[in-house]
């Protein structure tokens, strides 16, 4: 087992070579451990049944255990989103402004490798090859860091991503993977100043938490989703109800999954009953306020204040009625963690405010808050959903991933 450190000067020698790439080496590259993870399903599958097996025996939730999980299917999407991500323009080099100042220097900006990328993340092994090539076609070595349910499969997929890279005379060191899945070398990594540039945590509320107040060096913080449907009092209600089950019940174990619903009184007598049609195949669980439970009666679980503030990664989901936009406006940016939010509604001047005034990374008018992604934005594969204001907000690709630096030609110049 290679120790935190000697990982963290591998990545640092590693960090030049990528930089020094060009496009067509890096897409190359990126091919490549697309090609392998085809040709390595079945080992891959196989890895993963070791998680899989591991995790039900220690007691991990089915919502947990559904992120972990890869088939054929997810293994040819983690693939096609390696092939997408090489598809994509090259962020590196990009001069994004340039002007002459009065003495004649001409002064521009453009877009560098971060450097060292260390990403921390739990059950998600896909995450292992979504960061890897993320940071790879934005010129950086990454440190990854997973979970220990997803031990094996992080294990299997870094190896043939490696070899891929090697088969293709490019920098193997460019990806690593911290095999120590134990709390220290977590805290470690959250110290790693001069071996890291940026540290990019990703996974529960815990997680995300403890790597923000813990960490020395820089993180771009992503979040948990708390995100909810509001259906406003001039609603489509057929379109509402196939907004609020898709949002919810695809699939409820992920970040842009519905956890919340709020209904205009002017709309709940006639949505809630088609809300709870919508949501009972699947077994969806109300958590209702009192006007809820009067319109739904007892089988609806009495709503608390943790129950609007809850991330539920399940199928549960809680429901207010309110009194107004203004009402909704306010219990969203009470309760919600800034990932993604909707409203349905037939009312221009209530969609434009709903935008403007919910604070959120991605705010939706008439579609479900699961497009959340960097696939459906057009991004490829994405480290994650950042929730913060600095930097990089909502679906982080490539660009979110890269710095700038100044750059300044003169013709001898002296001040």
């Amino acid at each position: 087992m290679r120790q935190l450190m000697d990982i963290a000067a591998d990545a640092r020698r590693a960090k030049y070579a990528v930089a020094r790439l060009g496009t067509n080496d890096k897409n190359r590259g990126l091919l490549a451990i697309a090609d392998a993870l085809l040709a390595n399903t079945r080992e891959i599958i196989d890895a993963n049944r070791i998680d899989i097996e591991n995790g039900r025996a220690n007691g991990l939730v089915e919502g947990l255990i559904d992120r972990l999980m890869l088939d054929e299917k997810r293994i040819a999407g983690i693939a096609e989103g390696c092939r997408q991500v090489a598809a994509l323009p090259d962020p590196i080099g990009e001069v994004l402004w340039m002007r002459k100042t009065p003495n004649g220097l001409n002064i521009g900006q453009k877009r560098v490798p971060m450097g060292v990328i260390g990403i921390i993340y739990e059950a998600r092994p896909n995450v292992t090859v979504d960061a890897a090539a993320l940071c790879f076609k934005a010129g950086s070595a990454c440190i990854l860091r997973g979970g220990k349910e997803a031990f094996h499969s992080s294990m299997c997929l870094t190896r043939l991503m490696r070899a891929a890279l090697a088969g293709e005379g490019l920098p193997e060191g460019a990806i690593n993977l911290v095999e120590d899945t134990s709390r220290d070398s977590a805290t470690q990594m959250m110290k790693l100043n001069g071996w890291l540039d940026v540290l990019i945590p990703r996974g529960g509320a815990g997680l995300i938490q403890s790597v923000v107040r813990n960490a020395t060096v820089p993180v771009i913080e992503t979040g948990t989703g708390n995100c909810h449907v509001y259906v406003d009092a001039s609603a489509d209600l057929e379109m509402a109800q196939r907004i609020l089950v898709n949002a919810k019940c695809q699939r409820p174990s992920v970040c842009n999954a519905a956890e919340s619903l709020l209904v205009h009184k002017d709309a709940a007598a006639r949505f809630l009953p088609m809300a709870a049609a919508g949501l009972a195949p699947s077994g969806v669980s109300i958590h209702g306020c009192p006007r809820t439970r009067e319109l739904l009666g007892d089988a609806v679980f009495p709503a608390t204040e943790e129950d609007y503030g809850r991330e539920y990664l399940g199928y549960e989901i809680s429901c207010k009625v309110v009194d107004s936009l203004d009402e909704a406006i306010a219990h969203i940016n009470r309760y919600n963690t800034g990932h993604s939010e909707c409203i349905v509604t037939r009312d221009y001047e209530a969609s434009q405010r709903f935008l403007d005034e919910v604070d959120a990374a991605a705010v939706y008018v008439n579609a479900s808050t699961r497009f959340t992604d960097g696939f459906e934005f057009g991004f490829g594969a994405e480290i994650g959903i950042s929730t913060q204001k600095l930097h990089a907000r909502g679906p982080m690709g490539l660009t979110a991933l890269t710095t700038t630096k100044f750059i300044i030609y003169g013709n001898g110049q002296i001040r």
